[in-house]
């Protein structure tokens, strides 16, 4: 396609210049050449022929061949533009997720943890070379998903982390300490956890100030993101006879020392959300804080294209040589 069509010498489009003065050098050469006769009259001359006047045509195929030479010169070529990217420094993630039952409050909308998957699946396709993985934890922490770049796998699982998986409560050390050990083992130059809870520890066999110990072993730093509006929050606080939440306003606790300390042991960053804008920001935040280093190598491959012009160029010489030995022998 024509705009895909660059030239590697354009400077000898310069030359076209030259074409304009051509013309003029031919019709003043036409002017001093023709010789004129003053005849009383022209009604004995009856023989007519238009051959005299398509002469110029002879000097039209010249400069038809001569821009084609120019055009050949200018050397048109096509790009083709191949791309390969390299991670040189990627990062493993794992997103340990709250899925209590205080999880289900509408401070957020339509829910904290609506609101959670929705960014975190944002996060996760903003993160296409970087391996991920997933842990839930409520009363006791599992891991959903170990890490991996299989970015389908990784939303999936997300979708399917519901409230009711667990035993209800906030074990915030056994969710760190899942997470941690879904990372030591991996080679990868940065590794980090994303911990987010909306509560205060009150369940689980492992402590966090435990759990920090291990990340800061394995060097593996973690942002904690606390979650919640600031005072009441409408919150499940019963079950009504069919099974479903009863919801009344609580209380929101959040153990900010406990996570801003959890940040700051392990290099990390502590957050707090408190609604669903300030907490896509928070992760829209840590993932510029955390860049994958990529290297990009592009491949250039030129296809010449200036043989055709050349070829119609010969194409115009060969006929004017032609048409100036044949039909226009006489008048040349």
């Amino acid at each position: 396609m024509l705009e895909n069509i660059s030239f590697a010498n354009p400077d000898f489009f310069w030359l076209f210049l030259l074409l304009p003065l051509a013309v003029l050098w031919y019709f003043f050469k036409q002017k001093e050449e023709t010789a004129s006769l003053r005849i009383s009259s022209i009604k004995g001359f009856t023989y007519s022929n238009f051959l005299p006047r398509l002469k110029p045509l002879l000097f039209i195929l010249r400069l038809l061949a001569l821009a084609g030479i120019i055009v050949a010169m200018a050397r048109p070529q096509t790009e083709d533009i191949s791309t390969r990217t390299k991670t040189t420094k990627g990062i493993d993630i794992v997103m340990a997720i709250d899925v209590s039952s205080s999880m289900l409050a509408r401070d957020l909308k339509p829910n904290r943890l609506s609101a959670l998957k929705k960014v975190a699946a944002d996060f996760i396709n903003k993160r296409p070379n970087d391996r991920i993985g997933l842990v839930a934890y409520a009363g006791e922490g599992y891991t959903k998903t170990p890490i991996t770049t299989d970015k389908s796998i990784v939303l999936g699982s997300l979708q399917e982390i519901t409230y009711g998986q667990l035993e209800d409560g906030t074990a915030i050390g056994m969710g760190l300490a899942t997470s941690v050990n879904r990372l030591k083992e991996s080679k990868a130059k940065s590794k980090i956890i994303i911990l987010l809870t909306d509560g205060v520890n009150n369940s689980g066999f492992i402590e966090p100030q435990t759990a920090a110990d291990l990340a800061i072993e394995f060097g593996i730093k973690t942002y904690t993101i606390g979650l919640g509006t600031n005072g009441n929050a409408l919150s499940p606080i019963a079950y009504n006879a069919d099974g479903s939440f009863r919801y009344g306003m609580r209380q929101v606790e959040i153990d900010e020392d406990l996570l801003k300390n959890i940040a700051e042991v392990t290099g990390g960053k502590y957050f707090r959300a408190t609604n669903n804008e300030t907490l896509e920001e928070i992760y829209d935040e840590i993932n510029k804080l955390e860049k994958t280093e990529i290297e990009e190598f592009k491949y250039y491959r030129y296809e010449e294209k200036f043989r055709p012009w050349v070829l119609l160029a010969g194409v115009f010489l060969v006929l004017e040589w032609i048409l100036r030995n044949t039909i226009f022998r006489s008048f040349v």
